[in-house]
């Protein structure tokens, strides 16, 4: 009986290494990304209030998701489920900073030089709203532990996208750089699915639903914004503004040489 529970109890400690590990990985990205950006004086912390705000929102969900995580890995699941109520306010504020965020770049007329300024615009906020629907989702199957973590860890991946797109050369992926970050966001679920495959013998279906809807978000990003409501959309948020004279679908100039 003795080395059974022994046993049972080291194929759990298996089972979770993965999520956490993951965890950690994820978190590793955004930090290396930003600091690494920091590092090489591309980034500043010169920047108005609301973009520190955003910044502190973002990363306190990955730091929640990776505590989530290793909570779990030691047992401690009714902590878990305690500090899970707070992603009902936070979920709704991330997405709102990104929006203000995302809104005052375009106006500004100061978007990536990588991304033309319309498909920036389109980009953040459908990066946003998949990211909410799937972790409202994890959220509503909170009771279905298998589900619950595969949604919210394909969430989790979408957020990646900043982070990964400043550890690659995306000046050299211009005109597919929205692409290229897709590539490598979507190499974490694929991981998922591949231990399930190793560990189960088959894919958790909802690996596929996180799957699926990642890659529904990359194509209605590009449909969108080449499309005539994506120019009427573009003109309306930055009537007024300086974001007004920049051309919606021409990549802004690189910036000079230092």
């Amino acid at each position: 009986m003795a080395t059974l529970a022994h046993t049972a109890s080291g194929a759990s400690v298996r089972a979770e290494r993965f999520w956490t590990i993951s965890a950690g990985i994820m978190m590793a990205v955004l930090v290396l990304g930003f600091s690494v950006q920091l590092a090489m004086g591309r980034s500043t912390f010169a920047v108005p209030l609301f973009v520190h705000i955003h910044a502190l929102v973002f990363f306190g969900w990955a730091a929640l998701y990776l505590l989530q995580n290793l909570l779990v890995g030691m047992g401690n699941t009714a902590l878990h489920k305690r500090l899970g109520w707070l992603s009902v306010v936070w979920i709704p504020t991330m997405v709102v900073m990104g929006l203000i965020v995302t809104v005052a770049i375009v106006r500004r007329g100061q978007t990536p030089f990588f991304f033309q300024p319309l498909y920036f615009l389109i980009m953040d906020p459908m990066t946003l709203f998949t990211f909410a629907g799937l972790a409202i989702a994890a959220i509503r199957l909170r009771r279905k532990t298998q589900w619950h973590r595969r949604l919210m860890f394909c969430g989790m991946s979408i957020l990646l996208g900043p982070g990964i797109g400043r550890l690659i050369p995306l000046p050299l992926m211009i005109p597919y750089a929205g692409w290229a970050v897709f590539a490598f966001v979507i190499l974490f679920p694929i991981a998922g699915i591949v231990r399930d495959l190793r560990r189960d013998g088959r894919v958790h279906p909802a690996w596929l639903w996180g799957l699926g809807s990642i890659v529904v978000m990359q194509i209605a990003i590009d449909l969108m914004a080449f499309s005539a409501p994506g120019q009427w959309l573009y003109a309306a948020v930055t009537q007024g503004s300086p974001g007004a004279a920049v051309a919606p679908l021409a990549f802004p100039p690189f910036p000079p040489v230092s």
